[in-house]
C-alpha cells in the first residue's frame, strides 16, 4: 500500500517566529500557526474553530522566517507530518506532532523596513494590490 506525508496549511502566527541555530550553524524557526475553519452546524447556527500548529522550518527559509514574518502574519505551508517523542526530567513520556515546513510563502506584508514611496505595512490592502508583481 502507497502512503503519502503531505500538508498545505494557510494561516495566521499566532507569535514572531523563534529562530535559533544548530550547533553546526543551521538555521531553525519555530512558527506556531493559527488555522481557523467556519462551518454552519446542522442547525443554522455559524461557528469556528481554530487549530494550533507548530512549524519547523529550516535553513535559508528560516532565516528569512525569521527576518520577515511577525505575530499576525499570513502565510501558507507546504510540507508533512513529523511525530517526535521524549521523556521529560521527571520520567514523563511526552510526544508532539508538527509540520517540518518544505515550503513557506508568505501572504502578506512583511515587517521589513517601509520603502520610500511604498505603501506603509500598516495600510490595508486596496483591491488590486495583490496583483502587484513584486
Amino acid at each position: 500500500m502507497a502512503s503519502l506525508n503531505r500538508v498545505f496549511l494557510i494561516g495566521n502566527l499566532t507569535r514572531p517566529p523563534e529562530l535559533r541555530y544548530t550547533p553546526s550553524g543551521t538555521a531553525v524557526a519555530d512558527l506556531r500557526l493559527a488555522v481557523n475553519r467556519h462551518y454552519t452546524t446542522q442547525s443554522g447556527e455559524k461557528r469556528a474553530d481554530t487549530c494550533f500548529l507548530t512549524v519547523v522550518v529550516w535553513g535559508k527559509q528560516a532565516e528569512s522566517c525569521g527576518e520577515y514574518l511577525d505575530k499576525g502574519s499570513p502565510i501558507m505551508v507546504e510540507g508533512r507530518l513529523q511525530t517526535r517523542d521524549w521523556e521529560t526530567k521527571d520520567g514523563q513520556k511526552r510526544n508532539v506532532v508538527e509540520v517540518v515546513a518544505e515550503r513557506v510563502q508568505f501572504m502578506g506584508r512583511s515587517k521589513a523596513p517601509a520603502v520610500a514611496g511604498a505603501p506603509d505595512a500598516a495600510e490595508p490592502l486596496s483591491e488590486g494590490d495583490e496583483d502587484v508583481p513584486f
